[in-house]
């Protein structure tokens, strides 16, 4: 019997979760922690991988910082010695619990409209959290934008649409090898034509909507979006809070999700459902298979 296809979104705060220090060994915990998970998916599916990378990317960036003899490296390129880093790991893990399994990470470029109406107005979360009067300095001191992350504050930066997978061919060609591929990490390298050529773009793309995108083009069964959030809450983090467990495109539309968390992850789904996808699945890693059965979490469908 065929495989079904699912692409898994993993969050980087999977990796690092919120308030934990930046090391390499606590992201190595998480990392194999979620590899479990992943393990236990890819025996029943062909699992396309793509992982967040806003808590690392801005530690890279401000470990840039720091060196003053040289100009500080752009994010396009941080954002692909996040995918070399955290793809190296997940591969690791992946190949540790599954050895008779072919796992491949590729480096993945994504095209932007350099055009897009986010670099006006930047939404992406990176980097660690701070109190307010220490994001206030920090954004004074480094130019930064600024916004609120529930308690916390963050830096955030320009995360404009996906609209091509500059390496779709080769993805393609390593799942129909029945590959456990790894890629748009991070939501993709950002790139841009510019007279012919490909040059990188000051951005950091959700992984979310990239993922629907990848979802989408890879005519996958499923989306699942792996978070540090048991399901999809109306009403988040008040006495009145309810989960959502089975929902439409149609039903959320009626609701307004913050823009800095599950917003983000809403948008991709609906995307992925209003343009033919089957079934959209959100909730905690931990119960990432029992999502996709639809035992928990939030699951997403037509109607």
């Amino acid at each position: 019997m065929t495989k079904q296809t699912v692409v898994v979104a993993l969050g980087g705060n999977a990796l690092l979760r919120r308030g934990e220090p930046l090391e390499a060994d606590i992201q190595r915990q998480n990392i194999a922690t979620a590899a479990k998970t992943i393990a236990e998916i890819a025996k029943e599916y062909n699992v396309v991988l793509v992982h967040g990378n806003g808590p690392q990317v801005g530690l890279l960036a401000l470990q840039g910082l720091e060196y003053k003899k040289v100009s500080p490296y752009p994010l396009d390129v941080l954002g692909s010695e996040t995918q070399g880093m955290i793809g190296y790991i997940l591969m690791q893990e992946l190949k540790n619990l599954l050895p008779e399994q072919n796992v491949s990470c590729m480096l993945t470029q994504m095209s932007v409209d350099p055009n897009d109406p986010a670099f006006a107005d930047p939404t992406k979360p990176i980097g660690p959290v701070y109190n307010e009067a220490e994001a206030r300095e920090l954004a004074e001191k480094y130019h930064w934008t600024v916004k609120a992350d529930g308690e916390y504050f963050r830096r955030v930066v320009p995360s404009p649409q996906p609209i091509g997978i500059i390496e779709d061919d080769a993805i393609t060609t390593l799942i129909k090898q029945e590959h456990l591929v790894i890629c748009t990490g991070g939501g993709g390298i950002p790139v841009k034509k510019e007279n012919g050529k490909l040059v990188g773009v000051e951005a950091v793309i959700d992984k979310d909507m990239s993922a629907a995108f990848l979802a989408k083009q890879l005519n996958a069964d499923a989306l699942l979006i792996l978070t540090d959030a048991d399901a999809v809450f109306l009403d988040w983090g008040k006495p009145t809070q309810k989960a959502l467990r089975s929902t439409t495109p149609s039903e959320l539309a009626q609701y307004a999700f913050d823009a800095g968390s599950m917003g983000p992850k809403i948008d991709a789904s609906c995307e992925f459902i209003n343009q033919g996808g089957k079934l959209v699945g959100i909730g905690s890693l931990e119960a990432g298979l029992r999502i996709l059965k639809g035992e928990a979490g939030t699951n997403i469908i037509a109607g």
